[in-house]
């Protein structure tokens, strides 16, 4: 699927230095923004209809109107299905005139619309597609990253777990991918901070009954027990270690990707002790609970990172054709790039060269069922973890990148 995905040296040169049209310009003098999600499958909870509702409020909020023309929504389900996703998103640019692709969780399907935006000349923003790949490798000038990825959580998870004496692990690892990227980011981390892994086991999707697994974690008398899974796995693993006496027995849990939605779909009497990094927490300050508590309104649960990361990319890109007076893409990023990125969701924010937006991490703990005073109370915020840190230099192997 992501071979040849590359652009030629020089094509990819021209595509870079392509300027902004000299008066201003809005393609069919409408402004269409494309929600390609999972509505129905395992990712629908933390994204799906929620990051409609997010970008409907972003455009709301916006006056409906940008550069005097009028913003569209569209949505549209790509089942998990990098082939599925592929068509809609080359349907959307090439017959309806999509100018913005956004959410597209599950990286599989992130990395096929990538391919499709870079072949179409058209913009592509994601905040559910984790790869480090997807800045790296296969960076584009057409795709940017802008909630977290891989080595991010992994990254700040395992890194601020191990500075607290959490220094030997075991992991439980999705049998694919995203779970395997997971693991090796955190791994290595936990070796340059003189930590050890003492074993793990990998986990085929959506994983019925993993008790025996479980209980291989137990018996390794790892401190942490790392998660390297995300639904449906992550949840199944955390309730079985409650029932296993995982937290009773003195070990921790550590999710490098868990949402608030997994844990209120968990209960704090299973999920109490968890240990994640994540780049929103609805109940951080007054923004934050502002904007979620709108939210909530509308939808009827707080909002995840990445619900809250579509607002906040649609915000900033509508405000970059405002400033700029174009919706063409390259001009678009040139303009995000030039200011930093700070509003409710994203915090010492900057769109880096390489397509990713860098922002403060947290690193939270799931609170006791006594520790929550109201509902959706449920981090323990831990530390604040800085951009630079979390998601590092950026990668050379990104033809975008200054050598």
């Amino acid at each position: 699927m992501v071979s040849g995905r590359m652009m030629p040296g020089l094509a990819f040169a021209a595509a870079l230095m392509v300027a902004a049209p000299a008066s201003a310009q809005i393609s069919d003098n409408v402004v269409k923004i494309g929600v390609l999600t999972d509505m129905n499958g395992p990712a629908s909870t933390a994204t799906g209809k929620g990051s409609l509702t997010a970008a409907q409020m972003a455009i709301d909020d916006f006056g409906k109107l940008v550069a005097g023309k009028p913003i569209l929504l569209v949505s549209g389900d790509h089942q998990n299905k990098p082939d599925i996703g592929a068509t809609l998103a080359r349907r959307w640019y090439d017959v309806e005139q999509v100018d913005l692709i956004v959410d597209v969780p599950v990286s599989a399907v992130g990395l096929a619309v990538q391919n499709v935006a870079n072949d179409k000349h058209r913009l592509f923003m994601t905040q559910s597609t984790g790869t480090s790949d997807f800045h790296g490798k296969y960076c584009s000038p057409y795709a940017i990253q802008w909630v977290f990825d891989t080595r991010a959580l992994a990254t700040g998870t395992a890194q601020e777990v191990v500075k607290r004496g959490g220094d030997s692990w075991f992991f439980l690892t999705d049998d694919f991918a995203f779970g395997h990227s997971l693991e090796k980011e955190a791994s290595a981390v936990i070796a340059r901070n003189h930590g050890k892994v003492l074993g793990s086991v990998r986990l085929p999707f959506a994983t019925a009954d993993v008790s025996s697994f479980i209980l291989q974690a137990q018996a390794s008398k790892a401190k942490i027990i790392g998660i390297a899974a995300g639904p449906p796995n992550n949840i199944n693993e955390i309730k079985s270690a409650g029932e296993f006496g995982i937290f009773k027995g003195g070990q921790q849990m550590a999710g490098l990707l868990a949402l608030i939605t997994d844990i209120h779909a968990l209960g704090l009497p299973a999920a109490q002790g968890l240990l994640l990094t994540t780049s929103f927490y609805w109940d951080m300050d007054d923004k934050t609970r502002d904007w979620s508590r709108r939210y909530f309104a509308k939808v009827g649960q707080m909002p995840t990172m990445w619900q809250a990361g579509v607002y906040s990319a649609v915000t900033n890109y509508l405000k970059a054709i405002e400033a700029s007076g174009t919706d063409e893409p390259l001009a678009v990023t040139a303009k995000m790039r030039e200011k930093p990125i700070e509003d409710f969701f994203a915090r010492n924010g900057r769109l880096r060269e390489d397509n990713l937006m860098v922002h403060d991490l947290m690193l939270v703990q799931v609170k006791t069922p006594d520790e929550s005073k109201y509902a959706w109370d449920y981090y323990n915020v831990l530390t604040t973890i800085s951009g630079e840190d979390a998601f590092g230099p950026p990668d050379p192997a990104c033809a975008m990148v200054k050598k």
